[in-house]
């Protein structure tokens, strides 16, 4: 995607070759900072901290995290103790693990001299693979919008309205996004979309990084308040709803930022459909029920009670919002069942949210966990 006229990906290596340069994006909206990765120690505190975010940016990061650490030691005791720090930095998104599972699958085997050639390559593969997944994500959700803009239009409507929850832009990913890749496919189409965002407390994510990509890309949007949804929904104001996630059961249960099951609820009650985009390395196979297996992270409770933002003489500044003492839980994600979602968008096509669905789309791997 571009940044006033500039290409740009979420990672890329550093002009040295070897060095990963992310976007910190805990600077978004205000400030647009790159940072520069040299070592096991920077990747694993870029995804904890969530300068990089989003289940398929974590795992590239992850990807080359792994690198950085081969560079400094190559051998077996060393590759897996890196795998140990990586994967302990965020528990939900299951990219994270596929990602390290493959960056080991691919070095164990190799001599330990030729393991940080191996490495680079193996994450750059792992990046670009995540480019062409997403893209076809918003191949499909593109045809998706198509049908229900014709609907519409046949009904007099002048645009097509879609609601999204947090961040699943080209921002938590490595190019295009998963559940705003349909919505960029569609606006350069030149469909008359426009986009209700949610500003996604705690950490704002809708409000930071969608809106703020939204606004670079030149897509008609509105900042909501989490709680308005509903509403829009009951007055006609909300055409689909589409999110991303971070983990999906084989059976279509899907794990998402925090306030997802709500929308589903509220989207399910007044007929509207709820869509779900997801990357296929985003689907966890060995687990069947989401809401018994799937852990759910809790984060420092600051970022309830605080809140970060431009000041009026325009200086960064972060804002205590809840008295003193008042003690605060912050779980960052939730579980919607498959039997709130409509249906599913990979790579591979759209499918119901269920088994059957997502077994027709992806065989080999249904075969592999029955």
């Amino acid at each position: 995607m571009k940044i006033n006229g500039t290409a740009y990906r979420t990672i890329w290596l550093a002009a040295d070759g070897w060095g990963v340069e992310i976007i910190d994006q805990t600077r978004l909206p205000h400030e647009f900072v790159t940072v520069t990765l040299r070592s096991l120690e920077d990747a694993a505190r870029a995804i904890k901290d969530m300068w990089v975010r989003g289940a398929p940016l974590i795992g590239a990061t992850a990807a080359y995290g792994m690198a950085l650490a081969a560079r400094a030691d190559a051998s077996d005791v060393a590759l897996r103790s890196a795998y140990a720090v990586l994967h302990a930095t965020r528990p939900t998104a299951i990219n994270l693990k596929w990602a390290l599972d493959g960056m080991m699958a691919a070095l164990l085997p190799v001599p330990v001299p030729e393991r940080v050639g191996a490495a680079y390559a193996r994450a750059a593969a792992i990046a670009d693979e995540d480019v062409a997944i997403n893209s076809a994500i918003g191949d499909h959700g593109l045809r998706l919008i198509e049908r229900i803009w014709a609907e519409r239009k046949a009904k007099g409507a002048e645009r097509i309205n879609v609601l999204t929850h947090c961040n699943a832009g080209w921002l938590a990913t490595v190019d295009w996004g998963t559940a705003i890749a349909p919505i960029y496919k569609a606006f350069d189409a030149g469909l008359p979309i426009h986009v209700w965002v949610d500003e996604t407390r705690p950490r704002n994510q809708g409000a930071s990084l969608t809106a703020r990509e939204l606004n670079w890309h030149g897509v008609p949007h509105t900042v909501i308040s989490d709680n308005t949804g509903g509403h829009l929904m009951q007055h006609g104001m909300v055409d689909l709803v589409i999110v991303g996630t971070d983990r999906t059961t084989r059976n279509g249960d899907v794990c998402n930022k925090i306030g997802t099951y709500l929308k589903a609820l509220a989207a399910k009650d007044n007929g509207v459909p709820f869509a779900v985009a997801l990357p296929s390395p985003t689907i966890d196979w060995t687990v069947a029920d989401g809401l018994a297996e799937i852990p759910i992270e809790q984060r420092d409770p600051a970022e309830v009670t605080h809140i970060a933002g431009k000041a009026g003489n325009g200086a960064p500044a972060t804002v205590q919002l809840t008295p003193d003492g008042s003690p605060a839980a912050n779980y960052a994600f939730d579980v919607t069942p498959a039997r709130l979602v409509t249906f599913l968008i990979t790579e591979r096509g759209s499918c119901p949210a269920s088994r059957d669905g997502l077994a027709a789309l992806f065989p080999e791997k249904a075969r592999e966990y029955r």
